[in-house]
């Protein structure tokens, strides 16, 4: 078994703590009743309901709406068949878990909140996936690294400043004043990371301007489009930011939902099993 790196939960061993304090953990066996919270999230694949217990601790993103939508077209397009995953802002692992039960050859989960990353491997014990967990910032824990499916639901909501939070719950949502502030860093560093026939699948508010994703995703080399659209209703915090979104133009007055959309992104033009 190899030594885990600082910031690391390697699946598939005993736990140790190594000598530079990183940690080492089986994620295989189930375990109950070690989180705060706990909430059955669902989602549809291939005309099938499915559902699954996520324990949440607090301060961790809750997994919704768009997560549904993400892992809807994951799976519908079969993706993560036979694939190395790269999730990243895993939160409470739901991408992960989905793309280890939809096929993956590997799953490897990033987030830079503790909480979180605890999170993720609790939930992959409970249902027995197999998941390295790192925690970090972005793509910076897994430099070298290449994956043949990154999937991320980063933070997108426009904030009343740039500055992002590293210790509140604010920094699940918050992407700077016009929500961009994760999502381009996405589009700038994803291409290091991907296979010569890899893709990264996104998914954002319209609120963040999706023409711009595919812009600085085409200037970092790679071949974007968007899958599907979804209008959903607002959320808890667009709602209480939607006078500060109307006041900025970014939204219609009176507008009380948004339009969700997956991007696709691939290193190779087509790229396996895109449409």
């Amino acid at each position: 078994m190899r030594a885990a790196k600082r910031g690391e939960i390697v699946a598939g061993c005993n736990p140790v703590t190594s000598a530079s304090g990183s940690l080492r953990l089986d994620v295989s066996i189930p375990v109950p009743n070690e989180a705060h919270r706990a909430g059955v999230f669902s989602w549809h694949a291939a005309g099938t309901s499915h559902s699954v217990l996520l324990l949440r601790p607090p301060g961790v993103y809750r997994a919704d709406s768009d997560t549904s939508l993400l892992i809807e077209v994951m799976c519908a397009g079969r993706y993560p068949v036979g694939r190395r995953v790269l999730d990243i802002g895993t939160g409470t692992g739901a991408l992960a878990l989905a793309a280890a039960r939809a096929g993956a050859a590997s799953v490897t989960a990033v987030d830079l909140s503790l909480r979180s990353i605890l999170a993720t491997w609790l939930n992959c014990r409970i249902h027995r996936a197999r998941c390295t967990v790192y925690r970090g910032d972005l793509f910076e824990p897994v430099a070298g690294q290449h994956f043949d499916l990154i999937v991320a639901n980063p933070p997108y909501v426009p904030a009343a400043t740039n500055g992002l939070s590293r210790h509140r719950i604010n920094r699940c949502w918050d992407g700077g004043t016009d929500g961009r502030a994760v999502l381009d860093r996405l589009c700038t560093g994803a291409p290091e990371l991907l296979s010569p026939e890899g893709m990264m699948l996104i998914v954002h508010s319209a609120v963040c301007d999706d023409s711009v994703t595919l812009r600085r995703l085409t200037d970092a080399g790679l071949h974007a489009k968007v899958l599907t659209r979804c209008t959903v209703p607002f959320g808890p915090v667009m709602r209480l930011r939607a006078a500060m979104l109307e006041a900025r133009g970014l939204i219609q007055p009176g507008q009380r939902n948004e339009e969700l959309v997956v991007i696709a992104a691939h290193a190779s033009a087509g790229g396996r099993g895109v449409p």
